[in-house]
């Protein structure tokens, strides 16, 4: 990439916003920039990220802002630069702000809108791992984002929606009828309900998207209940972590499938952490009499994190 191609303010804001590891931000291209004109790149950096709107609103964590700012100054101070008020001014006030228990992380779609998400700063908390965006959720929302059509005017159904990215990005970007978020932790579903509300999904906003959040249990759902929901696409991700858990999610596609008369496209996306597990996960599919597609096709990247991990969409369908 040509550094005359990158926006490192506008890298700076996605990168801040979506709490990346701070090793992760164009150091190396801002101390290009810094060359020419540090204090007008260091205040635009600071004006899109701090200092922005979406920042005191939906601020990232306390200490991430910290370890930020004192990484910003330690490269700006690296210029010789006169001293910049509002650099310091920024870091006196998160060193006066009490940490709290939970952040915000905002993702940006391609229009700019931005999707903000409470979450817990903790990864695993209150027994749950639904508290925060994992990999496969913003993996699936760029696939949903290349692949409207399967959700345009559909209703949607997501299994384990967690802290809501996809649902929430899908609702903004591929105009659904309706989208029924479902989790069955109910600290999971509280914050989901928050993090929907707080992004405009339950009122007349424009989008008319039709929008619920429920409690779904895998494994004591009765057919009836799911029925009602009349999905046409279903949709989950990062929920093929635990062999017992993966019991319960085959039995309920298996009924999502059988129980409609024009059965749901179905499609999960996963990290693949544990070999096993997914193996275990595709066994049970084929067990089940269930039949799994890759899908191939490639995702154009839109939200900034960590790729390292390997991550499958699969689209799930019963046996002809």
């Amino acid at each position: 990439m040509s550094i005359k191609t990158v926006d490192v303010p506008c890298l700076f804001q996605l990168s801040f916003f979506a709490m990346c590891r701070l090793h992760t931000f164009p150091w190396r291209y801002l101390e290009t920039e810094l060359q020419n004109s540090p204090s007008e790149v260091i205040l635009d950096i600071l004006k899109k990220t701090c200092l922005h709107p979406v920042c005191h609103k939906t601020p990232p964590s306390v200490k991430y802002r910290r370890l930020f700012l004192s990484e910003l100054i330690k490269r700006y101070e690296s210029t010789a630069s006169e001293p910049l008020d509002e650099l310091y001014d920024a870091l006196a006030e998160v060193l006066g702000a009490a940490e709290e228990t939970a952040c915000y992380k905002t993702y940006f779609l391609p229009s700019g809108e931005p999707v903000s998400l409470e979450e817990n700063v903790a990864m695993i908390s209150e027994g749950t791992t639904g508290l925060v965006t994992w990999e496969a959720a913003l993996y699936l929302a760029e696939w949903a984002l290349e692949n409207t059509h399967i959700f345009t005017g559909r209703t949607v159904l997501e299994l384990g929606s967690g802290a809501g990215l996809t649902g929430v990005a899908v609702c903004h970007a591929c105009k659904p009828k309706k989208y029924i978020f479902t989790d069955c932790h109910q600290s999971v579903l509280q914050r989901l309900q928050n993090n929907v509300q707080h992004n405009g999904l339950n009122e007349e906003d424009g989008t008319s998207v039709s929008v619920c959040v429920g409690e779904l249990d895998w494994e004591h759902a009765r057919d009836e209940e799911l029925q009602r929901f009349g999905a046409q696409t279903i949709i989950a991700a990062d929920v093929v972590y635990d062999p017992e858990i993966v019991v319960c999610l085959v039995r309920l596609l298996a009924k999502l499938l059988k129980i409609q008369k024009k059965p749901p496209e179905v499609y999960i996306s996963s990290t693949i952490r544990n070999p096993g597990t997914y193996t275990c996960f595709k066994k049970e599919l084929e067990k089940a009499g269930l039949k799994h597609v890759i899908v191939t096709n490639p995702v154009t990247q839109v939200f900034l994190y960590d790729r390292v991990s390997s991550i499958e969409i699969i689209n799930v369908h019963a046996a002809d």
